[in-house]
């Protein structure tokens, strides 16, 4: 599809015109690249291996058996078609009273049953993307803005900004306290905002966090009640990877910590999930809005008309998420595959030299590359993502389209494969360090003798290499031949 025409922008609206939808981004690009050459094991095995998509088809089989075993939750099988009839028929738009009670107390397990959920307070929506878009629409008006910590999914500036006007306003969090977020970050970002005459009407986190896969921990949770009370501005808690948690520390909901904090209005409390992530049914469109606030369960439940869940779709996952034994099944064999597969991934990079942020949750893990850049700048860091693109052939995402405040860093997502791709991709990556390792080994010696020093390199191991203090400095002048390429 080509550009829109002057002439057609003159008949089109603002929304229809304008480039809000966020697609723009290297994020995309990477998804685009894949699509054009795709990866397959026998019919394109030099194709691009999407390294980009936060989907978990771990536990695939567990469900497929689920469904097998279990006919009559569908109504379009010969066992549940008597059903057929009262389910195609209109339903009301609160969902079938039975999926609300499944939703909220499958939430309620994957919090470790530590919190009641109302099950009247489950809004259905799209997805999470229309889930957060219905409560912008709820909180926010056009002009206003949500503060939202850096690094963030890029998703976010097409789910809460294209069709609202809401603005996103960045807290800047860096490397040196592994991207926590603080209080001190919080008020910078609030100060700034207003300074520039933003109205900041909410707060919005991810946790675990998309890209990072990190959780929060009570504190900065408590931190983050406390700085949301104290500006009576909204906190919308993206909890969708709720049950990706793997290994300690446990994942700890706001729903758990706000009836730990005395005096916290919890009208200002909004909770967005999903069955994406946590079941990997990104296909069936179930988003959650989970609301304390009646005026906007009541508000977003009239808005959820424009993106409701199919009553078929709700009648087979209230079956599911009903049958306690599947849930439980579940939830402790997906943790167990996804510790396992994170772990050959961060410990293949981890032989070569490249390091990841310490994270046990997610479906994806933030890789640094900071050293291969010939300078910390982010047209570097798209240059080298375009090699890793276009040569390595792996579409991974770079940090710059997560609003990263720093250059060097990668979402890679490991969930979305099997374990023959896994092992191809490891490979890739693998020898593309070890190239660009001979590359910088080359540029360092050519640099001592520069310098008229005499330096004797015999390194035993690759890892002495990497150890050395000129290696770790993320500023360091040195490429390999491949990032050279790039000149």
């Amino acid at each position: 599809m080509g550009l829109i025409s002057v002439s057609n922008k003159k008949l089109l609206s603002k929304i229809a015109t304008n480039d809000g939808h966020g697609e723009n981004s290297a994020y995309f690009d990477g998804w685009k690249a894949y699509e054009n050459d795709p990866f397959h094991l026998t019919q394109n095995p030099n194709g691009v291996i999407q390294m980009g998509l936060a989907e978990n088809q771990l536990c695939f089989d567990l469900i497929q058996e689920w469904v097998v075993n279990n006919p009559r939750a569908s109504i379009c099988t010969s066992e549940g078609a008597q059903h057929f009839k009262d389910i195609a028929i209109f339903q009301d738009y609160h969902g079938l009273p039975e999926f609300r009670k499944a939703v909220a107390r499958f939430m309620e397990k994957v919090r470790g049953d530590r919190v009641t959920l109302d099950p009247e307070r489950i809004v259905m929506s799209g997805g999470a993307t229309g889930a957060h878009e219905t409560l912008a629409f709820c909180l926010a008006d056009p002009g206003d803005a949500f503060l939202v910590p850096t690094p963030y999914y890029p998703g976010f500036d097409r789910d809460l900004r294209w069709r609202t006007g809401v603005q996103l306003f960045p807290v800047v969090c860096e490397s040196s306290n592994n991207f926590k977020v603080t209080k001190e970050a919080l008020e910078d970002a609030y100060e700034k905002a207003q300074a520039t005459n933003i109205r900041i009407k909410g707060l919005l986190i991810n946790n675990p966090s998309n890209p990072l896969g990190t959780v929060l921990d009570r504190e900065t949770l408590k931190d983050i009640l406390r700085f949301i009370n104290e500006k009576n501005i909204h906190l919308v808690c993206d909890e969708i990877y709720a049950a990706t948690a793997f290994s300690q520390p446990s994942f700890i909901s706001v729903a758990e910590v706000k009836e730990e904090l005395v005096g916290c209005n919890e009208n200002l409390v909004h909770i967005v999930y999903s069955l994406s992530k946590d079941l990997g049914l990104p296909g069936f469109r179930v988003g959650i809005i989970y609301s304390y606030n009646d005026v906007v369960v009541n508000i977003a439940r009239k808005m959820s008309s424009f993106g409701l869940v199919s009553t078929q779709t709700q009648r087979l996952i209230a079956s599911m998420l009903s049958d306690d034994i599947f849930v439980e099944n579940f939830i402790a064999k997906s943790s167990v595959r996804l510790s396992q597969r994170h772990g050959s991934f961060t410990k293949g990079l981890a032989q070569v030299g490249i390091s990841t942020l310490k994270s046990n949750a997610g479906l994806f893990f933030w890789m640094d590359l900071r050293r291969l850049l010939k300078e910390p700048t982010f047209e570097d860091e798209l240059d080298l993502w375009h090699i890793i693109i276009n040569e390595v052939k792996l579409n991974v995402s770079p940090g710059c389209s997560f609003h990263c405040s720093e250059p060097g860093w990668f979402r890679v997502c490991f969930a979305n494969m099997d374990d023959e791709t896994m092992r191809v991709a490891l490979r890739r990556i693998r020898h593309f360090v070890l190239q660009a390792n001979k590359g910088l080994e080359v540029a360092f010696k050519k640099q001592c003798r520069r310098s008229k020093l005499e330096i004797s390199l015999s390194f035993r191991r690759l890892d002495d290499f990497m150890n050395s203090p000129f290696m770790n400095s993320p500023h360091s002048p040195m490429s390999s031949p491949m990032v050279q390429a790039r000149n």
